[in-house]
């Protein structure tokens, strides 16, 4: 394979699925009317998947795939300001015209505020269309809150119950689009999310079970690589690659959420990033590249992570939320956790040991350990790590030298671009078990 690169039930139930009625009619309502953005032909889908390396994985196209902009109403971080989220809904088309499952996708963390997913163009929508669209499932995938088309004031990075409800809104808006764009809905549905994604998508599938029992056909959820164990990530003495972008996000974010997690910026940020950091992510202009050689954040060739957290944060800062168990971070970090639940679908844990930005060594596996505790058989655990290293390491194996090359370009590109398509294929094949 190539390198490929991505950025990073009752009868009521039959019911509500039938007519696309909600627990809640005004969230998921659309505010445009679903607009289709083109249709990807299966032998195009197939020329770029066979490009890209990806058809080892996904398969050859089945189906041709309509995309299809969406703009939906949902609520903010209260759970109680009305607002509003776009998305994209990928169709089967052509050859396919079976009632399909629809699969919710959660993205993974994006500093570029005006990204819609509802573009062709965007390798994690092409992945997207080629893994479960092409083989006959439609596809919901959220902007999520404050990005392309949405109103809100900001993103609750990974804030659990406004993941869950951007998510869970846009399955509504899906089914109240379906007739106008010609699809055909089974009714059952599936979670999935990477990175970010993973958080919000778990997040998702917990609320929909817990909350909307009776309006969700829930099936399965596969999360990949998500960080589930926030609370326990703050305390690795170590930071993780990325830390720059992903730290000062959520804390920031958690801050506009509780308004308690410090009392003022510069308790938390040093100078001079203290004076622009509360409105830096996401950003109208900047990537995660052009935010590092602008100057914007720390980072580029020789400066580690730890040296990162450490120019953007206070020390007392850091030292407190990684050994107090009152710190303000640390109990934000806490409402976020998603560790003790019981989940009644089938679930896939699914990650690469050499995840250097999401270890599941604190996240996957104490997610499982925590799902095993309880005597829940209904979950599985699989490290996608050997294929990684069999794929994309020098001689098939992982580089060990921290100096070399190698080991900044393949650790470099593990989270954002190995990982998730062999994460993308292991979804599916616990969807295609329960479709």
């Amino acid at each position: 394979m190539t390198y490929f690169r991505l950025t990073c039930v009752a009868a009521a139930a039959v019911l509500l699925v039938a007519c696309g009625g909600s627990d809640d009619p005004d969230r998921g309502a659309l505010i445009d009317p679903p607009a289709v953005v083109t249709t990807l032909t299966a032998a195009q889908i197939d020329a770029g998947t066979a490009g890209s390396g990806l058809q080892p994985l996904t398969g050859k196209a089945k189906c041709d795939v309509k995309v299809v902009a969406l703009n939906y109403t949902t609520v903010g971080a209260k759970g109680s300001e009305s607002t509003n989220a776009s998305g994209v809904m990928l169709v089967p088309a052509g050859a396919c015209t079976a009632a399909a499952p629809l699969v919710a996708y959660a993205k993974g963390t994006d500093v570029q505020k005006p990204r819609t997913l509802a573009n062709p163009q965007d390798s994690e929508t092409f992945l997207l269309a080629a893994m479960y669209a092409a083989q006959g499932y439609a596809v919901v995938a959220t902007d999520y809150l404050g990005f392309a088309k949405s109103g809100y004031s900001f993103h609750p990075y990974l804030h659990a119950d406004s993941e869950a409800t951007s998510v869970i809104d846009s399955v509504r808006a899906a089914r109240n689009a379906s007739a106008a764009v010609g699809a055909s809905l089974s009714g059952k549905v599936m979670f999935t999310g990477y990175s970010q994604g993973g958080h919000s998508s778990m997040a998702a599938h917990r609320a929909a079970e817990r909350d909307y029992g009776t309006e969700f056909n829930v099936v399965a959820g596969a999360h990949l690589a998500g960080p589930y164990n926030l609370s326990g990530s703050l305390r690795i003495p170590d930071a993780i690659a990325g830390v720059q972008f992903f730290v000062p996000y959520l804390v920031t974010a958690w801050q506009k959420v509780y308004g308690d997690v410090y009392t003022d910026v510069k308790q938390a940020f040093k100078a001079p990033y203290s004076g622009y950091i509360e409105n830096l992510l996401p950003h109208p202009t900047l990537t995660y590249t052009t935010l590092v050689t602008s100057g914007t954040l720390p980072g580029g060739p020789g400066v580690t992570p730890n040296q990162a957290r450490d120019a953007v944060f206070q020390s007392d800062f850091i030292t407190g939320s990684q050994t107090s168990t009152t710190h303000p971070l640390y109990l934000a970090a806490k409402k976020n956790d998603l560790l003790g639940w019981n989940p009644k679908a089938r679930v896939l844990l699914c990650g690469g040991a050499g995840d250097p930005t999401v270890p599941p060594a604190i996240h996957q596996k104490v997610m499982k350990a925590d799902f095993d505790s309880r005597g829940l058989t209904n979950v599985t655990s699989v490290d996608v790590d050997a294929a990684i290293q069999a794929t994309f390491g020098p001689g098939g194996k992982a580089p060990t030298d921290p100096a070399s090359a190698e080991f900044a370009a393949y650790y470099g590109a593990y989270h954002g671009t190995y990982e998730p398509p062999f994460c993308h294929a292991q979804a599916r094949a616990v969807f295609d078990a329960v479709k």
